[in-house]
């Protein structure tokens, strides 16, 4: 995959794909480099439809909207169904198969399914999938270094919820180690 990520996170709202993509975003800006981080809602919030558009760049990025991104992590059907021909060839996409129980019919791109929910909750870890589904990211295109991925970790979490960081960093492992 070239040097710029055009990351997609897409499932319902609740699911912590806001928060997921500012870590990848802090990530690649305390890396140096040009970042975008463009949230999306269904009017429903909470159970609606939610995505978020990251880009991390080594030049100036056009446009912080993502419509064919070369990696999409993937929380529901709905999602899968509306975005997974939008994926360039070549690229990957991340799905939580505890949610999704379809497999993707194209050649053309890498597919990795982490049954994230579930390991989140066998961890103690509600509420973590989407950081174990970066984690799995991280591992197949190491899109910044792993001092930048804990950086930008601790960056994401407010202070008032420090308390969650070494949960987030266990999240994030079991999906490096997936």
């Amino acid at each position: 995959m070239g040097k710029d990520l055009n990351l997609l996170l897409a499932g319902f709202g609740g699911q912590g794909l806001l928060f997921g993509g500012k870590v990848v975003a802090y990530a690649g800006m305390i890396e140096g480099r040009e970042i975008s981080w463009l949230p999306s809602y269904g009017p429903e919030m909470r159970g609606g439809t939610a995505n978020c558009s990251v880009c991390i760049s080594d030049s100036p990025i056009g446009s912080p909207l993502v419509l064919n991104p070369n990696a999409l992590i993937v929380m529901n059907l709905p999602s899968l169904v509306k975005y997974i021909d939008s994926v360039v060839p070549g690229g990957i996409v991340i799905v939580d198969s505890s949610m999704i129980d379809k497999t993707v019919i194209r050649d053309d791109i890498d597919v990795c399914y982490v049954p994230a929910t579930k390991l989140a909750e066998e961890n103690d870890l509600k509420g973590l999938a989407n950081i174990i589904l970066i984690g799995k990211l991280f591992k197949e295109i190491g899109f910044c270094g792993t001092d930048a991925l804990d950086s930008g970790l601790v960056k994401s979490i407010p202070s008032s919820k420090k308390d969650l960081l070494e949960a987030n960093r266990k999240a994030l492992k079991i999906g490096i180690d997936f």
